[in-house]
């Protein structure tokens, strides 16, 4: 994914809802009641770690063990319940809910965060929420403990010349793999709610978009990447970031199978490999992530209060769906009359994005109602917007429509073939659009050479290329040669 190309604007939940969502996630919940345990007599290593004695105290002040610290509760034993707390303590470390005060003597006392987590903002609180996230990824990207124990050196330091791991390449990975899944959730048609399959996800991180069928190895590399991700989505979904199905215990004794096995399988076999997605929460962190990386990521409600003429470039890019409810939110803010006018002064211009503003105009024209018609109808003589005028008073049943003249059908048509180019470049719908217009009109190429549309030469030679009729295709770029020449003359 390139930095330079932006992402389909993202649905965000308000702050206060993803808010309260980051105060529910269990590990949040967790560092929070650890920060309002921890007390004087509270000891913590070097890095605020809490010392080893003191975990037990911890767990149970969380209810993962019983009173003598010993008694499993549930499916949690004590030394999975010992890890929980150790992990809520960090997070409240690092999060800010608590303070170390003197690190000689180990002692510590409540965070400043902690209060905001109560008193603060849905901003604020996010803010962190944010930081709790950083905490968890960076755990994530750790190797195995049994790893690490056999890379221990001499001094009781990690050799990490010794171990197959870079700490920058785990942490890009893991970056590459949530941004693989918050483009799923983004793009228009993907899957919003429903889960992506473990394998699949494993397999945009290790198979090459342009394999056809996976090698053995291919699929063992699958395999491996689903075991860590298993393992990775495990440690994120207590903050909030995912909501996750691990992989059925049962079928880790035949994983070596899992990647073809999930594809050629009914839904609930595959749900048994492992699903993932995005919660909204997560959506929210995800995009906080690439926006601090560089990345373009907009999100739905990013132009409401901006003009028209931002609305109408900025939604260019946008899938339909995101574009109109993009045009909504601005739409709401403003009253209809004023919102069409505005709209319609923007759409104006000659530069090559013109005539996709006017497409966008015309649609969020139609999302007005006929409180636009006067603003409508003030542009009936306009060169440039009195074709797409006189369409809109048709379509919404306005009485006493001018005919447009044979000079503003043929304009209007220029641009909307320009305006369909710069949306979908060559697809099947315009290759349709254009095979009609020169069925329609027996002389439309001998006509449409002399428009005087900054786009005429352009769109007459798409058409050429776009034309299956040889002798058709060649009148268009005639035409085209011609359109060229006048405007050069």
């Amino acid at each position: 994914m390139s930095d330079s190309s932006p992402l389909p604007p993202v649905r965000l939940h308000s702050e206060a809802e993803l808010a309260r969502d980051a105060l529910a996630a269990p590990l949040v919940s967790r560092a929070v009641r650890l920060a309002r345990w921890a007390g004087p007599d509270t000891r913590v290593e070097t890095g605020g770690v809490l010392v080893e004695e003191q975990l037990p105290a911890a767990a149970q002040e969380l209810g993962l063990i019983g009173g003598e610290g010993a008694v499993d509760v549930g499916d949690v034993s004590v030394e999975d319940a010992l890890a929980s707390a150790s992990e809520a303590w960090r997070v409240a470390v690092d999060a800010g809910l608590i303070e170390v005060v003197d690190e000689d003597e180990g002692t510590v006392t409540v965070g400043e965060d902690l209060a905001l987590l109560t008193s603060g903002s849905p901003h604020e609180v996010l803010g962190v929420w944010l930081g709790a996230l950083e905490t968890v990824l960076a755990d994530a990207s750790v190797p195995d403990l049994d790893d690490l124990v056999d890379a221990m050196g001499e001094g009781g330091e990690v050799d990490f010349s010794r171990l197959d791991w870079d700490p920058d390449a785990e942490a890009d990975f893991l970056d590459g793999v949530l941004a693989n899944l918050y483009l799923l959730s983004v793009s228009e048609g993907g899957p919003a709610d429903v889960p992506v399959p473990l394998p699949a996800l494993a397999a945009s991180m290790v198979v090459p978009s342009d394999m056809g069928e996976p090698t053995n190895d291919v699929l063992e590399q699958v395999s491996d990447m689903m075991m860590r991700l298993d393992d990775q989505f495990r440690l994120l979904e207590p903050v909030g970031l995912v909501a996750y199905r691990p992989v059925d215990e049962a079928l880790m004794a035949d994983i070596d199978d899992t990647a073809e096995g999930a594809t050629a399988g009914d839904e609930t076999d595959v749900s048994r490999y492992g699903m993932v997605r995005l919660t909204p929460l997560g959506l929210y962190g995800v995009r906080a992530r690439l926006l601090e990386s560089g990345f373009e990521a907009p999100a739905v409600g990013d132009l409401a209060e901006k003009g028209a003429d931002a609305l109408l470039d900025g939604t260019a890019a946008f899938p339909a769906t995101a574009a109109r409810a993009e045009t909504e939110q601005w739409l709401t803010r403003r009253e209809p009359l004023a919102a069409a006018r505005e709209l319609l002064a923007a759409a104006r211009g000659g530069d090559a994005g013109a005539p996709l503003r006017r497409l966008h105009c015309q649609q969020a024209l139609s999302l007005v109602g006929g409180e636009a018609e006067p603003a409508l109808r003030e542009v009936l003589d306009d060169a440039e917007l009195g074709g797409l005028a006189r369409v809109w008073l048709s379509e919404y049943g306005a009485p006493d429509v001018p005919a447009p003249s044979e000079a503003m059908v043929f304009w209007l048509t220029i641009d909307t073939v320009a305006a369909q180019l710069a949306a979908e470049g060559n697809s099947a719908e315009l290759r349709g659009l254009v095979e009609g217009l020169a069925q329609q009109h027996g002389a439309f190429f001998e006509a449409a050479w002399r428009v005087e549309h900054p786009a005429t030469a352009d769109v007459l030679e798409a058409m050429g290329r776009l034309h299956p009729d040889k002798r058709v295709a060649k009148e268009a770029r005639k035409a085209a040669f011609k359109a060229r020449s006048q405007q050069l003359g």
